[in-house]
């Protein structure tokens, strides 16, 4: 069994809407079918006991070894806690290979998963050992270090539970809510609305307490000191017991509490320097340890936080009490779970020395052993949720320090008798306010009732009724992909709106290029959504980014599918069929949210269909208002454009928008039929979108088809009285459009130019030169400057093929290179002709023209 060309699925994709890992399987011999191996089943049972009952998967008659994998993969993950339930293994059209899909919840571990199966698999063919308890250790481990952590993942739930998209930035905790212009980020518990002031002012403990005393919050009275010897002083100006701590510290580390004597002091001294060199001394407070988390302007939880501890029962030790706490399963080493193991470190073993005890002390029955002087939840301290008991001036006093410390998220220390009076009543204090405090005691506390604080952060962003979305045009076809989209985004700047487009030429934002080449994919739509200056974006997506990568986002406002060709890079990929390319085109439409709208060619019947796949209302396009699809539709009262007489219509019911195709130049008063198309569908996406009509009107007359605005897209030169055509027409369907819309044009003597795509079969190559040779008198062809896996001039030779029985074309001639071609076919034109070139390399080729042109 071989695993091969290992994907992640990062969106949306041909087979679900997980995110998931893909291969591909080949299996030989008797490898393919596990009734063939004697046994294998039994060990494989013997290695992985909770492995999933195999059955075939799909169509297949019988288990083969790629199934095996799959469930594996699958139940690895699930067996390491992973929420994952999704997995399918296809049969290609090549004997024994197959494409393996599982899902994931966090690539890296979906990656290793299928690596850990792909040696069990193995172990179970050759009879060899298999540590399953340390494949599940691996695959626990990097999952709790990969995800989310409680505190931003209890963010991110609630910002899902709102159809908010997220996406993680980088593998920590900075996570981007919404889309461009909308778009929102936390890094953990912080917004990106607070300031670097605001996080510094808290990071400075002494300047916190200036501030906060001066807004009137109660405070303990303290110093910052240079050494020992000031700490001392400083003590003893405030008066015993006191508090020693590092001036920018959190999580407690380095504070010591109730220190009553100098040698206490210089122990507490030695420990906060550990982490700072600034050290703050103030006066301790007695009472209990509160945390109030406070979100704008409003309390929204509040845990009473108790240090680590053990009770005595008369038989264990000290640390053999810790180790049975420890046992407790929502204790861990990090912050994944509820609670921290207890530390039995120098600050424990001083802790102890402090009660009289040592690790080894077996405490009496009852009594209670405190292990450290701080309650913070990192260093094994406990909560207990006091919400609902906290009075409404001791709720007061929280949101003035977070207010008066800049903070939108704070974590407010407190130290107090309790919650209910207000802190002037018990002589409490703030000791502390935190930027970006952790929020694992609110959402599980110890004892009490979790809060649902990632809900609260999320409405402080996104006010109720905001999703952070921007408006999300997805276009796919085989042919008009590209002029659609731009059409559309022109339509939407029509508006105001600063528009993100990505198609084949590039990357734009607001107009202009930010990158170039193929932008046909995942990434470069990511990238669009990430750009903050987008309010609406457009994106041409094609079949090969879908294959690689799945989708950009989770859902679109509108999908729009132009039509499905046959001769549109059939055969590559496991897509051999015209209904293979029209399911995986169909994926936008399964991805329409439920209030979207999927704009569909009604006269292509393979689009056509795709209306039952989409979960919001459909429009269907085209130039026949009595077609079939059409006429029912709109009887029902819903969406259709067409064309009448001389007239684009956009109806629903009997309400009716027209617009002369006279006053829409790219399609030339109506006699570029496939133009005509393209705007039908840019007409129903910019509907779909809400675009007010004079405002469509005035779009549609102002979007000039030039090589500046659509290069490559039926560009129109005049040259020495010759007309010219320049597209990028590349398989059949686009060539009988061209040479439909070319009839419409008068011309003399017409000559085409032509190459052909490595990429696609050897009948779509030649068919393409079977249809211009019925419409052309003269052919030249050129090879491409790349072959894409073709031998030198096996191109041409199918392109040469495909003209032996032309009708009309009476020269053929192949010419070395691009430029050399287009420079003979302008030298043979007289006036009146007329001559298309079908680009290779669409900006150097128009940009050749041009230069000629210029040159008259």
């Amino acid at each position: 069994m071989e695993v091969s060309r290992i994907r992640a699925l990062r969106g949306p994709n041909l087979w679900s809407q997980h995110t998931a890992i893909q291969a591909i399987v080949v299996c030989t011999g008797q490898e393919c079918a596990i009734n063939a191996l004697p046994d294998f089943e039994v060990r494989l049972r013997a290695l992985f006991p909770a492995m999933d009952q195999l059955q075939p998967s799909g169509h297949q008659d019988e288990v083969v070894l790629a199934r095996v994998l799959e469930l594996a993969a699958l139940g690895l993950q699930a067996q390491a806690g992973c929420p994952v339930t999704f997995s399918r293994t296809t049969q290609t059209l090549e004997a024994g290979t197959y494409q393996v899909v599982v899902e994931y919840s966090e690539e890296a571990v979906g990656r290793l998963a299928m690596k850990l199966a792909q040696s069990l698999c193995e172990a179970a063919l050759n009879d060899t050992d298999f540590d399953l308890a340390d494949a599940l250790h691996q695959l626990r481990e990097l999952d709790e270090d990969v995800r989310l952590g409680p505190s931003t993942g209890a963010i991110v739930e609630a910002a899902v539970a709102r159809n908010i998209p997220f996406r993680r930035l980088t593998d920590g905790s900075l996570v981007l809510f919404g889309w461009g212009s909308r778009q929102r980020r936390i890094q953990a518990a912080e917004m990106d609305s607070t300031s670097a002031i605001a996080e510094a002012i808290a990071q400075d403990k002494d300047l916190t307490k200036k501030l906060l005393s001066a807004a009137g919050v109660p405070v303990p009275n303290g110093r910052a000191v240079r050494d020992v010897d000031d700490a001392w002083e400083a003590a003893l100006e405030i008066g015993l017991p006191v508090v020693v701590k590092p001036l920018d510290g959190n999580q407690g580390k380095g504070v010591t509490v109730n220190v009553t004597s100098r040698e206490q002091l210089a122990a507490a001294y030695t420990t906060a320097s550990e982490f700072r060199d600034a050290i703050l001394v103030e006066r301790y407070l007695p009472g209990n340890d509160f945390r109030l988390l406070v979100v704008g302007d409003k309390l929204v939880a509040a845990a009473r936080r108790d240090p680590p501890q053990v009770v005595g029962d008369g038989v264990l030790s000290v640390r053999q009490l810790v180790d049975q706490v420890n046992l407790d399963p929502r204790r861990g080493s990090g912050h994944a779970t509820s609670l921290t193991k207890i530390r039995f470190d120098d600050i424990a073993l001083a802790s102890l020395a402090i009660q009289g005890y040592d690790a080894d002390t077996v405490p009496p029955k009852g009594r209670r052993v405190v292990l450290r002087n701080n309650a913070n939840l990192s260093t094994g301290g406990s909560a207990t949720d006091v919400t609902d008991d906290v009075h409404p001036e001791f709720a007061a006093r929280a949101i003035a320090a977070a207010r008066m410390v800049g903070l939108d998220i704070c974590g407010v220390d407190i130290v107090c008798d309790n919650v209910l009076k207000s802190m002037e009543e018990q002589g409490g204090g703030v000791v502390e306010v935190n930027a970006a405090p952790g929020l694992r005691m609110h959402l599980s506390p110890s004892f009490g009732k979790g809060r649902p604080v990632g809900d609260a952060i999320i409405a402080e962003m996104f006010k109720r009724g905001d999703d952070g979305r921007i408006p999300v045009v997805a276009v796919t076809g085989t042919n008009g992909k590209t002029t659609t989209v731009r059409l559309i985004a022109h339509l939407m700047t029509q508006t105001g709106l600063r528009v993100g487009m990505t198609n084949t030429d590039g990357v734009y934002i607001r107009g202009r290029r930010i990158d170039s080449g193929d932008c046909s994919g995942p990434r470069s739509a990511r990238n669009v959504l990430l750009h903050p200056d987008v309010d609406a974006a457009v994106f041409e997506t094609a079949r090969g980014g879908v294959l690689r990568e799945g989708l950009a986002f989770d859902r679109c406002q509108v999908a729009v599918v132009t039509n499905i060709g046959t001769g549109d890079h059939l055969g590559l990929n496991y897509i051999t069929t015209v209904e293979d390319l029209a399911v995986l085109k169909r994926v936008i439409v399964q991805n329409v949210s439920d209030t979207g709208v999927a704009v569909l060619n009604a006269t292509d019947p393979i689009v056509a269909r795709m209306a039952g796949n989409c979960s919001g209302s459909v429009t269907f396009f085209g130039s026949d208002r009595r077609h079939p699809v059409m006429a029912t539709h709109r009887a029902q009262g819903r969406r259709v454009v067409f064309i009448d007489d001389d007239m684009l219509v956009a109806a629903e019911g009997t309400i009716e928008h027209r617009i002369a195709l006279s006053e829409i130049p790219i399609t030339r008063g109506g006699a570029i039929g496939f133009q005509v198309e393209n705007v039908m569908a840019s007409v129903a996406a910019g509907w779909a979108v809400g675009l007010d009509w004079d405002v469509m009107r005035s779009g549609l007359k102002s979007f000039a088809n030039d090589s500046d605005n659509a290069p490559g897209r039926f560009n129109v030169f005049d040259y020495r009285g010759a007309t010219l055509i320049a597209d990028y027409g590349h398989n059949p369907d686009a060539i009988l459009a061209l040479v439909q819309a070319v009839e419409c044009l008068p011309a003399k003597r017409r000559s085409v130019v032509i190459s052909g795509a490595g990429d696609r079969r050897d009948e779509d190559i030649r068919q393409q030169t079977e249809i211009l040779g019925a419409a052309f008198d003269d052919v030249l062809l050129y090879q491409d400057q790349c072959q894409r896996g073709r031998a030198d001039g096996e191109v041409v030779a199918l392109l040469r093929a495909g003209l032996a029985d032309a009708s009309r074309t009476t020269v053929i001639d192949e010419i070395r290179g691009e430029f050399l071609a287009i420079d003979t076919a302008l030298e043979r034109l007289s006036p009146g002709d007329l001559c298309l070139i079908l680009v290779d390399q669409v900006e150097e080729s128009l940009a050749h023209i041009a230069g000629l042109i210029a040159r008259g």
